[in-house]
């Protein structure tokens, strides 16, 4: 099951928690440098991508309270253990990596098992489970479930060892493409794997790599089984809906249980009858820049001022096409923004979409997942969309030596980021983006064989009921403009009540997708982080466990933000006790 497995030490100056950065180091606006940005080393790039993923998913701003009143960066020595794994049926492996503190609790062991958010890298979510199970003495099991940033340049032929360098395509084990000439391919989009449909399966099999790798540190304490072992499942987002999946599941052919809890954070779940993640961000994608001219108070950035002129734009485009109605800006905007309200969006999930509208992270969803959906191939993707570095007409060029260097460490999986960009070949016109968004769209709304694959592609991801017994807790902040809780929690809540299962679900006020984005002074005044909600539930999960203490109950949670005088304090989370 498990392959190219390695072991590496992590003391002194570079712990298992921050890569010996420490709080200062993790708050540094530029990354840790590579002293040959050609060429960096495998502890480099660990480094820095331990780096990037606690930016990528921590509010680590000073008033922020991070590392003060919650969360926890301390140095914490041990050993990693990593490896490949794959799922029956499977072209790629996932990547597997266990965490093993050298204060593991031996006599009482626990295991965390999580999966990485987004598309990231196998640390992708360090500062979600790590930094909360490592200093408890328990290990900590990471896969990035068939995503990450396992990339491969098609150009020069080269890709991502296990340990994150370059190498040639017979070295790149996790992810070598089987088609596609040119540009740059990911494991998330170019596998033909639809490894969504195994989120589940692949958070067992990390599980079950978490065990192995135990029993390998301690083989004098061994053996580690799912009966001796506590194990709680924990993830934010797409990693949240990961760990959810894995709740449906026994080990292997029996109904053996293994999980003894999970949290998931804000997941993206989709569960039969709900709108799945593709309608939404397609729908979102084409629609939302018209209608946020409709609404006031958007938080900042995006600028107003500067996105108008692209957002009246786009109305124009929209009514042209016939997709809305109304002769001026303000009607098409209205009509935009009732049709989506209509669709099951909120005010405060359009409000704090702005940022999705404003950073231009739909179409790089849909530009993804239409292609992971469809099993569809490098060179492949029925839009004609394709990954490659940019010249400044934002046509395609080679990589350079420097750009793949960061690649694995800096990349989020999903271009446009660390230098890849999005190329577009149906882009013309005054709206360039329009055509290709419209084809993503036809890939949910209308009829052809490629729309097939796709919707195809969906349905294998849909969740099912969680197996009885496991106590679950689902924390989900109200004003997601990303994953909106009305598509995702919500309706998986109420299936998995239906079924007579024990899910506790924690909905947070004043609370948004990215945690990370609070650095922007606007979205700290008007939203608070969910990390400290994660943590909290999982502390109140720990104690049921151990004592036997009630599971927390439902809650609406009234959080107030802090100000530009006020930081933020734990009485402002009214975290239920």
């Amino acid at each position: 099951m498990f392959t190219a497995q390695r072991i590496s030490e992590h003391r002194g100056g570079d712990d298992l928690l921050t890569a010996g950065l420490g709080l200062a180091g993790l708050q540094a606006m530029a990354p840790p440098p590579f002293a040959d940005p050609e060429l960096p080393t495998a502890t480099e790039l660990r480094r820095r991508a331990i780096w990037s993923n606690w930016r990528g998913i921590a509010d680590l701003t000073p008033t922020g309270g991070y590392g003060d009143w919650y969360g926890c960066v301390a140095n914490v020595p041990g050993r990693e253990f990593h490896a490949f794994a794959t799922v029956p049926g499977a072209r790629h492996p996932h990547r597997v990596m266990t965490q093993v503190p050298d204060a593991f609790v031996r006599d009482k062991p626990c295991l965390v098992v999580t999966a990485a958010s987004g598309s990231r890298g196998v640390y992708g979510a360090i500062a979600v489970a790590s930094a909360w199970g490592l200093p408890k003495g328990c290990a900590v099991v990471h896969t990035d479930k068939g995503a990450g940033t396992d990339w491969f340049d098609l150009d020069a032929n080269l890709g991502a060892r296990g340990d994150g360098t370059t190498g040639t395509r017979d070295e790149a084990a996790a992810f070598a493409p089987d088609s596609g000439t040119t540009g740059v391919a990911f494991k998330h989009a170019h596998s033909r794997d639809n490894p969504e449909a195994d989120w589940g399966r692949h958070v067992r099999q990390a599980a079950e790599f978490g065990l192995h790798a135990l029993r390998e540190a301690f083989p004098e304490s061994a053996p580690f089984t799912f009966d001796n072992t506590r194990v709680i499942a924990v993830a934010i987002s797409n990693g949240g809906g990961a760990v959810l999946r894995a709740a449906e599941l026994g080990v292997g052919d029996s109904a053996t249980e293994w999980l003894d809890a999970v949290v998931a954070g804000e997941p993206n779940v989709s569960v039969e009858g709900a709108r799945a993640l593709y309608d939404v961000a397609t729908e979102a994608a084409l629609l939302m820049p018209c209608a946020l001219l409709h609404m006031k108070n958007l938080p900042q950035p995006p600028f107003t001022a500067q996105s108008a002129p692209f957002w009246t734009l786009r109305c124009a485009s929209l009514e042209a096409a016939g997709l809305i109605e109304g002769a001026d800006t303000a009607t098409q905007a209205r009509n935009t923004y009732d049709r989506l309200r209509a669709n099951g969006w909120t005010d405060a999930a359009l409000r704090a979409g702005a940022l999705s509208v404003g950073f231009d992270l739909w179409r790089p969803v849909a530009v993804t997942y239409a292609s992971a959906y469809g099993r569809f191939g490098a060179g492949e993707h029925p839009c004609g969309y394709a990954f490659a570095p940019q010249n400044a007409d934002f046509s395609a060029r080679a990589a350079t030596a420097v750009e793949r260097g960061a690649w694995w460490s800096d990349a989020s999986g999903i271009p446009p980021n660390a230098g890849v960009g999005i190329i577009d070949s149906r882009a013309t016109g005054a709206d360039p983006s329009l055509p290709g968004l419209r084809c993503l769209r036809a890939l949910w709304k209308e009829n052809s064989a490629d729309a097939e694959r796709v919707r195809e592609g969906v349905r294998e991801s849909r969740a099912s009921v969680p197996r009885a017994g496991v106590p679950i807790v689902v924390v989900h902040g109200v004003d997601d403009g990303l994953v909106p809780m009305a598509f995702t929690s919500a309706p998986y809540v109420a299936q998995a009540r239906a079924a007579g299962r024990n899910v506790t679900y924690w909905q947070v006020r004043n609370a948004q997708h990215f945690d990370a984005f609070l650095a922007f002074p606007d979205y700290a005044a008007r939203y608070v982080p969910m990390l400290p909600y994660v943590y909290a539930a999982l502390d109140r999960v720990w104690a049921h466990l151990e004592t036997g203490t009630a599971l927390p109950s439902d809650a609406v949670i009234d959080a107030r933000p802090r100000t530009a005088d006020r930081p933020l304090t734990a009485a402002d989370l009214a975290i239920p006790h």
